[in-house]
């Protein structure tokens, strides 16, 4: 297990990290939230409780990393996390598909890498450890226009988790073992929010990186 005994663990996000966690601040019992954040700290209680490993819950719905960015002092940084969580760029592509007409809406490639990049190097001395998720389309088809794109967004997470020693969790490609077996509506009926089944596919990628049962 890689977080130490009496750490502040803070996952920050968008809709799928928030999932409807307490405001302001989504700590404590029943303000989780119903998403892999809530299934994180069950099994951080259950399995290794002697942890005593506090869980923050800062996700935000609607969130691009422009937004992040606005509320990373007061969300992040006033907090002092100890571990940080971030998965962030779901909204940052879906923007450039479902509001193509609007195109101020999503979030390039370029200016997601930077304002990411900003945001840890800002960070990155104050924590113990760094943990970056990927966006992810639950989508199995990599030629897929929207899945495509999502996979270059991905493709800068990893690369900024190795600038910044971060833990990486490739949440993509945790889906597409399941999507082996099951199709995306099974997951997710959008395709990105998922359901209890999706959810815990994040949880057990997340809770694999940072080394729970080992």
């Amino acid at each position: 297990m890689r977080i130490e005994p009496g750490s502040k663990l803070v996952m920050i996000g968008d809709s799928i990290t928030d999932c409807g966690r307490a405001r302001p601040i989504g700590e404590g019992r029943d303000c989780y939230g119903n998403g892999h954040v809530n299934l994180v700290w069950a099994a951080l209680e259950a399995v290794c409780p002697e942890r005593n490993i506090r869980v923050v819950n800062m996700g935000l719905g609607g969130n691009t990393v422009r937004d992040m960015k606005a509320r990373w002092q007061t969300d992040v940084l006033d907090l002092r996390p100890d571990w940080l969580s971030v998965m962030i760029g779901i909204n940052d592509v879906w923007r450039q598909f479902d509001a193509a007409l609007r195109p101020e809406l999503g979030v390039p490639l370029g200016e997601y890498e930077r304002t990411l990049d900003d945001l840890l190097a800002r960070t990155r001395g104050r924590l113990k450890g760094l943990v970056l998720m990927t966006p992810y389309f639950i989508e199995p088809d990599p030629a897929e226009p929207m899945r495509a794109m999502m996979d270059r967004y991905g493709a800068v997470v990893k690369a900024l988790a190795a600038r910044h020693e971060a833990i990486f969790v490739d949440t993509q490609a945790a889906f597409g073992r399941v999507l082996k077996h099951r199709h995306p509506m099974m997951l997710a009926w959008d395709r990105v929010h998922p359901n209890t089944a999706g959810h815990a596919i994040l949880a057990r990628a997340f809770l694999e990186a940072v080394g729970v049962g080992d």
